[in-house]
């Protein structure tokens, strides 16, 4: 199992989100960075550990409010060498290939998704996407299709539950346990809750293939050490 780190981008800041209730988000204050600023956020992360991805949500780009498309391109361009994986509110194979470039792997958003159809057709424009599964409170965001289908999924697939998302509150691991038994040969990642080393270790017991982490890494509670051990 792999630890990817995520910043929320939302105008032109890494906000620090919570429970996705993004209208509340305000800019991350961290011991790790001097600023909000995208590219100190990153630099700090990257001091912690040499992670092999960083998960980018444009936040802007989800709610239908502009994008920070320029704002990607600049920590492309300082950290050439760090694969991206960039959820945008992707919806539509032409709302994707604005952003193609090297090393940027889509993530496709069920809550942004329109039909199961759409997301088939995006998955031909970009075999390599990753989708994510939304859910807030036990509500399915996006068509139930896509939830209902496995065999439709990429390979990678992420269990995103909003409603943990900067709790500290521990993942779900019902929710996961039941997709990972509805797709077991897809690679599942995490997303949502998680706490400390414990959590870490529950998560890799459960077979995961990645689990995106936040908050416990800027709140110290997961330490370098730890980390290491899971990149």
């Amino acid at each position: 199992m792999i630890v990817v780190p995520v910043i929320d981008l939302m105008g032109g800041h890494v906000v620090h989100a919570r429970r996705g209730d993004r209208a509340g988000y305000r800019p991350l204050e961290s011991p790790l960075a001097r600023s909000s600023d995208p590219l100190d956020v990153v630099c700090g992360l990257l001091e912690v550990a040499s992670f092999p991805a960083l998960y980018v949500a444009d936040l802007d780009a989800i709610r239908g409010r502009g994008d920070q498309r320029a704002m990607v391109r600049d920590i492309r361009a300082r950290f050439p060498e760090l694969p991206l994986w960039v959820d945008a509110g992707f919806c539509s194979r032409e709302s994707i290939e604005p952003w193609f470039v090297a090393d940027l792997t889509p993530v496709i958003g069920s809550e942004s998704l329109a039909s199961a159809d759409a997301l088939e057709t995006m998955l031909i424009a970009a075999p390599d996407a990753i989708l994510s599964l939304d859910t807030r409170r036990d509500e399915r965001l996006g068509p139930r299709a896509v939830f209902e289908n496995p065999q439709r999924w990429p390979q990678r697939v992420i269990v995103m539950t909003l409603e943990r998302v900067g709790s500290l509150e521990g993942p779900a691991g019902d929710r996961l346990r039941e997709v990972r038994g509805a797709a077991p040969d897809k690679n599942v990642i995490a997303a949502g809750g998680v706490r400390d080393a414990r959590d870490l270790d529950m998560l890799e017991a459960l077979g995961m293939h990645a689990v995106l982490v936040a908050s416990a890494i800027h709140d110290g509670n997961l330490d370098r050490a730890t980390l290491r051990r899971f990149v």
